[in-house]
């Protein structure tokens, strides 16, 4: 029994030395960041929807590393320092380009803008509230020759991060009328839910026939009282 005894008492000894060296890894200290632009604007996108790939060259685990953007288009992951590729994911609002890799050279910390070629912009978008309805005016424009809209929708949410996914009301707008660079009216009536509250907030967002996600307008708040 005190031999058991004592091979326990090792083990867990051994198993707490390794854990231990486990702990004091140093954690990445260098920050990357930046954000998906076109023409030198931020692109508006959905709270951790579209994402970006970082691979590291020459380490053994080849899996990538998972950048997850906020809804203005911009980004941050904290890194080791070295030598990365930056991939944009498909089934983004954007174009899928044929060389669609960035070289980072990660030795300090670091901003970069990530350009990308959106198949719709947003332009000219106001919202107005009138009575309990939302009115918006907004200008879609077609950016990629080929791309077909699927969807155009106003979005209504208490939270700032309003978008497909998060929001308390959408409102479609009707496809085979929307004129590319004309202005476009859509309008939302204010839920009960939301009557009480002193904000709310609104987007657009527009959606290609090829991709999972939606381009949008910046969130606007909207005082109701």
């Amino acid at each position: 029994m005190k031999f058991r005894f004592l091979t326990i008492i090792t083990a867990a000894s051994i198993f707490l030395a390794g854990c231990s060296e486990y702990d004091n890894f140093d954690a990445p200290e260098l920050t990357l960041s930046g954000k998906v632009v076109y023409q030198g604007k931020a692109v508006s996108v959905r709270n951790n929807g579209p994402q970006l790939e970082l691979w590291q060259n020459g380490y053994p685990l080849k899996s990538p590393i998972y950048v997850y953007m906020n809804q203005d288009g911009s980004f941050s992951s904290k890194l080791f320092a070295g030598q990365y590729k930056l991939v944009r994911r498909a089934d983004a609002p954007w174009l899928q380009q044929a060389t669609d890799t960035i070289r980072v050279n990660l030795t300090e910390n670091t901003n970069i803008d990530v350009p990308v070629t959106p198949y719709f912009t947003i332009t000219n978008e106001t919202f107005q509230k009138s009575g309990n309805t939302i009115n918006a005016n907004f200008v879609v424009n077609k950016v990629v020759a080929t791309a077909n809209v699927e969807l155009v929708r106003l979005y209504l949410g208490k939270s700032v991060l309003t978008d497909q996914v998060q929001r308390e009301v959408r409102v479609d707008g009707s496809v085979p009328s929307l004129v590319f660079g004309a202005q476009t009216t859509l309008s939302a009536d204010i839920p009960d839910n939301l009557k009480s509250l002193d904000f709310i907030y609104a987007r657009i967002g527009v959606k290609t026939t090829i991709a999972g996600e939606y381009v949008y307008s910046p969130v606007q708040k909207i005082a109701l009282k």
